[in-house]
């Protein structure tokens, strides 16, 4: 018969130095020890004769962001042209087709809607165009436009709700770039009128911050870039009332990401306020962290008279009058045929 041999038994044979037999059956616990895992994950004895290993290249973070040197910002048609089709330039407007087809994929828009710009200069962006599909677009269908939405460069004629994105850059310096788009949970939010509330998730408090709410304004028109653009100095994500959600960040990855963070952060308050019994419209923001009305499971207690929780104290005609009303009441029901 084989010896069966345990985490322990493997534990004594490596302090005696012994080999764990062949035919051995090992548990679990003893393969997961076995000597020649053991030697394979202990680090090599240092030779001193060889010397040290030279440090790699210091471990980065991608940056997307798109800089140019201020005051560049070419002059001529000649010069806009040679800029608009620029390498960098090129490549940023196959990123921001990418963005326009990952949020076309995540049902964010539909039909001709949603619309990115990206800032390329000190008074130079580069937009979606009007009236296309933002998962089928290619790079020869994006514009050059200026802060106020003149068209530089581009074949297709801009988008009409670039200005609202315009509106943010010009108070908000450090807006690169801005993703519009209609996803459901945060859109529906739009629609019933309601800010998403803080201090829920920690990764929406670091990533998203207090989530901005803009009234309704028509698309398209100055008021609405005005509402949104003045939303926009202190907000990177912006509920915009009956309409959708607009987002900024340092670049145009970066503004798609915060898209996807705020509608899944939607959908997990709807979700988390049908387990609580559908209080999502008692939320007060700013009292979540001390308040119970949106925590699952959790039930506020009534104010009990007289008590800690400061109710009144009952009045003894009322509550004489309780026990008179349910016996006529119980009169009356029995009196019926």
């Amino acid at each position: 018969m084989r010896k069966i041999i345990t985490a322990r038994d493997i534990e004594e044979l490596l302090r005696a130095g012994e080999p764990v037999p062949p035919d051995a059956t090992l548990t679990p616990s003893a393969r997961d020890l076995r000597p020649a895992r053991i030697s394979a994950a202990r680090p090599a004895a240092a030779d001193p004769a060889r010397p040290a290993p030279a440090p790699g290249p210091e471990p980065t973070v991608p940056d997307h962001e798109f800089k140019w040197r201020p005051g560049s910002d070419p002059r001529t048609p000649a010069q806009v042209e040679a800029y608009f089709r620029s390498p960098p330039i090129e490549d940023l407007k196959r990123r921001i087709c990418d963005i326009g087809r990952r949020i076309w994929e995540k049902d964010y828009v539909d039909g001709n809607g949603g619309n990115v710009t990206v800032r390329v200069g000190d008074n130079l962006v580069l937009c979606t165009p009007t009236l296309i599909s933002k998962g089928f677009m290619r790079p020869e269908d994006l514009c050059l436009i200026d802060l106020d939405g003149r068209q530089l460069a581009g074949t297709r004629k801009r988008t009409s709700e670039a200005m609202t994105h315009l509106a943010i850059m010009r108070r908000q310096p450090a807006a690169k770039a801005c993703v519009h788009a209609h996803p459901p949970h945060a859109t529906a939010f739009a629609v019933a009128g309601i800010k998403p509330p803080s201090c829920l998730i920690p990764e929406a408090e670091v990533f998203l911050g207090a989530i901005g709410y803009a009234k309704y304004e028509t698309p398209g028109t100055p008021a609405v870039a005005d509402t949104v653009g003045e939303v926009g100095r202190d907000h990177q994500c912006i509920i915009m009332e009956n309409h959708g959600v607009i987002v900024w960040g340092k670049d145009v990855e970066d503004a798609y990401w915060k898209t996807e963070n705020v509608d899944a952060y939607c959908k997990t308050i709807w979700v988390a306020s049908q387990l609580a019994g559908g209080t999502l419209h008692q939320i007060k923001e700013c009292e979540l962290c001390d308040n119970s009305d949106f925590r699952p499971g959790v039930v506020c207690p009534a104010p009990q008279a007289g008590g800690p929780n400061g109710g009144p104290e009952p009045d003894p005609s009322i509550e004489a009058l309780v026990p008179a009303l349910a016996e006529q009441i119980l009169k009356q029901l029995s009196a019926r045929p």
